[in-house]
């Protein structure tokens, strides 16, 4: 059994939009996406309303416990944006202006022909002892304090922040997945999948099952940060579901 270090993350949703269902998250999927990666698991999601005593003690809870945490949502311009304010909190420090979001946000403004309003510098927020994320999208930074980075609600902004912060964060080894798919109840294949994850250490195998045109399949996506061991899995994998007379569909049915 590796004993590599493996480097951990959180994702706290916040926002009322979320779980009242008006609005669908699409963050999480792209960040996990992206911690893969850079060598980082995502370990856990929470999702907490705008209430600043929920996400301080959301917070609280889930910052000792991974080496990273992101959130995302509550640090627009609006008096409901209040991340900010509950990220000071739950750091113990205060909120400033930042200069150089302020001058970021100045010229991003004025260069459309508009002008920094107290609505668009509340987005200059951040507490005390902040560095900024860029954001190439739409002016305002996200925020990196300590292991808390805090990004945009909007999917196309936070996308942008993670570019800016590749290659940034230490992490282990990339995490390697292949997707094999075949016309076979899980019941039918399941010794085989034990079987597979018992012979290939490190490698953990994820059965995704589904019920199409009146037959039952699955998805199965085979991970770990070994690319030699993922392939010899699929190879193992492959070889026993035609055993079985089921045909494999690689990439996924």
């Amino acid at each position: 059994m590796s004993d590599e270090r493996i480097w951990t993350a959180a994702v706290l949703v916040i926002g009322d939009e979320i779980l009242s269902g008006r609005t669908q998250d699409k963050n999480v999927s792209q960040i996990a996406t992206w911690l893969d990666v850079q060598g980082i698991r995502l370990r856990e999601v929470r999702i907490v309303p705008d209430v600043e005593a929920e996400i301080v003690d959301a917070l609280n809870a889930i910052r000792a416990r991974y080496d990273y945490v992101f959130t995302t949502g509550g640090i627009g311009p609006t008096h409901d944006d209040i991340t900010v304010d509950a990220v000071a909190k739950a750091l113990g420090v205060g909120v400033i202006v930042h200069p150089q979001a302020r001058a970021i946000l100045e010229l991003y403004y004025t260069a459309r022909g508009g002008e920094l309003t107290e609505a668009r510098l509340r987005m200059a927020r951040t507490p005390a002892g902040a560095e900024l994320i860029p954001n190439r999208m739409s002016g305002a930074p996200g925020i990196r304090i300590g292991n808390l980075f805090v990004m945009a609600g909007v999917p196309h902004i936070t996308a942008g922040m993670l570019d800016a912060l590749t290659g940034e964060l230490e992490g282990g080894k990339p995490l390697v997945a292949h997707t094999i798919g075949a016309w076979a109840p899980e019941s039918e294949i399941a010794d085989l999948l034990r079987l597979g994850e018992k012979e290939h250490v490190g490698v953990a195998i994820g059965s995704y099952p589904f019920f199409r045109d009146g037959k039952v399949g699955a998805n199965f996506v085979i991970r770990s940060v070994d690319g030699a061991e993922v392939a010899a899995c699929v190879a193992m994998l492959v070889a026993g579901f035609e055993a079985l007379g089921y045909a494999v569909t690689d990439g996924g049915i």
